[in-house]
């Protein structure tokens, strides 16, 4: 695979964060509105702490967090649909293209000198964007709600009775059976109260009145009064602020189609849209109508009037709004207009105080409670954590393989059966960084899995469990790739879900690579292309193909024939400058090397990529090519070529530039 900006050890962190919900009030999103930002947006780029923090676990053994980020999202009671999701993978992909003027490195490889893109931005844009639209499940808890901010204003009439309502609106939607999205990690969900103060406009005395007031109610540890707006419209114009927001809004330009107007934003959703929606877990996703709220909709839900039966990367796609007319739309668009450096300041200093003193220790006291519920019940001496130990040194007893097992992927266990709860326990302690607690958890929940023949959550346990004895520090153990590989085929093959298998795929070949093990990772990305998507398909044979250039010995054909095979599937994608690049690139093997077929076949495609493209003198040069040398094509086939280059001549002849005319 191609280098990556990120080495394994800080993607899989930065994909699986604690996930927090927010439920502002009209007033409250008028506030933030003012910067063209959602208070969701607008905490974005301050999400990531900026120093280590300390948590003790079950053993009361200290225990360090580093780097951890945090997840603000609005509610929204629809998942997204697969069809606005592979609307935004093919954005995404199509919107990160090579650097122009970018120094490409140089491969020599026995005879061959090779010009090779050193990164593949688009594979890793494809892959975040994969990875945080992924809807929550019920056989994992890694994406579930572990919080919720309420947010109102301290300009409206009574703030606190406004609290009262959000927090009420926020357990109708937790606790009502018409809703089953969002999901939430647990019945007893932290609520953190945040008064949003105008400075420029607001009475800062009043606002300080009302934060004394919540402190009472709420307790100093879950209240924070956050000022913003500290600057007027009508600043001076030669003053500069930064704005960290573009990159993160850029990334997801679909889920920001809302209208950044004063007042609230009104989402409409597709009543009659719920059997198009992405089921992880192949389980009752049916979602009722009557929420009269603005958050009915997820904002990956596609339009009404849209067909979302149409395949966004197969030949035949109906074109829509690419992600550069997104960015050209929002170019004149000044996020934060009305926040100081100071304000960036007080946002990050509310994530902090918010993780330190609200979230972190709701985390610690679920992970005790839940470990109590587990010793209680499974009558154990000592913590869950110490307890593992002895189990995995006692004699083992054989598992069945997976084609034995019966397909049991539809099961669902009762919210308190002690197989969830030690699941939820394992992905607690993952999301905090606990590697070592979190594969004792899953290795228990998957042997509880497998013995019910629950085969979604035991692929969901195994999969866990090998990233977690990867990412250990220290290493004590090897990286169970095994375990990789049953769950990367459970899901396929019983569960039927290849959302779920490619995320397994993307993590293990990323885990492979960073050991060195390029054939292995090569094999397990050829493995899932199929089908059933011609982008993924051609994303994973190009890592494949950057697979077999980086091993230690080289294998360059096998480079060269996956390039075409990814340049293919582009082409069928409707990526046609990524499809021409891979031909391109696989053409410096082909070559002069006396493979004249392989080579008109490449020539040809090029040249019809190039013409589609507008690259009208690329496509001369390719058809060019195939008429020059002594062909081994029949006469038909020539007389095809020749066709196809008298018509790109005529085309480019009317474009003002002056070609010869080859005479046989």
């Amino acid at each position: 695979m191609a280098q990556c900006v990120q080495s394994v050890q800080e993607l899989i962190p930065d994909s699986f964060v604690p996930c927090v919900a927010a439920l502002c009030s009209d007033e409250a999103e008028r506030l933030t509105r003012l910067n063209h930002l959602s208070f969701a947006e607008l905490l974005k780029p301050f999400s990531r702490l900026t120093s280590e923090v300390h948590m003790r676990d079950p053993n009361n053994q200290l225990h360090v967090i580093k780097n951890l980020k945090i997840a603000v999202s609005n509610i929204t009671t629809q998942p997204p649909q697969p069809g606005a999701i592979r609307k935004l993978l093919n954005d995404v992909v199509s919107g990160s293209q090579p650097a122009e003027g970018l120094v490409a490195n140089v491969i020599t490889a026995g005879d061959y000198d090779l010009n090779l893109s050193a990164t593949t931005p688009w594979f890793e844009s494809y892959r975040e964007t994969f990875l945080q639209s992924m809807p929550a499940s019920d056989h994992e808890f890694l994406n579930h709600y572990l919080a919720c901010m309420l947010v109102a204003s301290s300009g409206e009439a009574e703030p606190v009775e406004q609290f009262s309502k959000l927090s009420q609106e926020q357990h109708r939607i937790q606790h009502n059976n018409d809703y089953s999205y969002p999901k939430w990690f647990i019945p007893n969900t932290l609520k953190y109260y945040v008064l949003l103060h105008d400075v420029s406009a607001g009475d800062e005395q009043r606002a300080e009145s009302i934060y004394e007031e919540m402190k009472q109610k709420y307790g100093t540890q879950g209240c924070y009064l956050l000022k913003i707006n500290s600057r007027t419209s009508n600043r001076a114009s030669d003053e500069q602020i930064p704005d960290p927001w573009s990159q993160y809004l850029q990334k997801n330009s679909i889920q920001n189609q809302e209208s950044y107007e004063d007042g609230p934003c009104t989402i409409t959703s597709n009543k009659n849209s719920d059997s198009n929606l992405l089921s992880l877990d192949g389980l009752d996703n049916e979602v009722k109508d009557g929420l009269p709220n603005n958050f009915r909709a997820h904002p990956l839900q596609l339009d009404p009037s849209s067909d979302s039966s149409n395949s966004i990367d197969g030949p035949d796609h109906v074109k829509s709004t690419s992600l550069h007319e997104t960015k050209k739309a929002n170019a004149g668009i000044i996020h934060g207009a009305c926040l100081t450096l100071t304000d960036h300041d007080r946002i990050r200093q509310f994530i902090q105080e918010f993780t330190f003193r609200g979230l972190l220790p709701h985390i610690e006291k679920t992970i005790r409670q839940l470990n109590d519920q587990l010793i209680s019940r499974k009558g154990l001496s000592r913590s869950l954590f110490s307890a593992t130990k002895k189990w995995f040194s006692g004699s083992k007893v054989p598992e069945k393989s997976v084609n034995e097992l019966k397909n049991t992927s539809g099961l669902l266990y009762p919210p308190e059966a002690p197989e969830l709860q030690i699941r939820k326990m394992a992905d607690l302690c993952f999301l905090v960084q606990h590697y070592d607690l979190a594969y004792s958890c899953y290795h228990t929940a998957k042997k509880d899995f497998l013995n019910d023949q629950a085969m979604l959550y035991a692929a969901g346990a195994l999969e866990m469990a090998a990233v977690s004895a990867f990412l250990q520090p220290g290493a004590p153990r090897p990286y169970p790739a095994h375990y990789m590989d049953t769950a990367i085929q459970t899901y396929r093959d019983i569960c039927k879900n290849m959302v779920l298998a490619e995320r397994c795929v993307l993590l293990s070949a990323e885990i492979l690579k960073s050991q060195g093990k390029y054939s292995e990772a090569a094999a397990l990305l050829i493995r899932l292309t199929s089908e059933d998507s011609d982008l993924r398909s051609a994303l994973l044979l190009e890592q494949a193909a950057h697979c077999f250039i980086n091993m230690k010995s080289p294998m360059v054909r096998k480079y060269a024939f996956h390039m075409i095979l990814a340049g293919h599937r582009f082409s069928k994608a409707g990526q046609k400058k990524h499809a021409l690049r891979c031909y391109c690139q696989a053409m410096q093997v082909y070559k002069g090397k006396g493979w004249s077929l392989a080579e008109d076949h490449i020539n040809f495609t090029i040249g019809r990529q190039s013409y589609t493209l507008r690259q009208l003198d690329n496509a001369v040069s390719a058809f060019r090519h195939i008429l020059i040398n002594e062909s081994k094509q029949s006469a038909a086939q020539q007389g095809a070529f020749l066709r196809e280059y008298l018509y790109v001549y005529k085309v480019n002849t009317y474009s003002g530039v002056d070609i010869k005319i080859i005479f046989f």
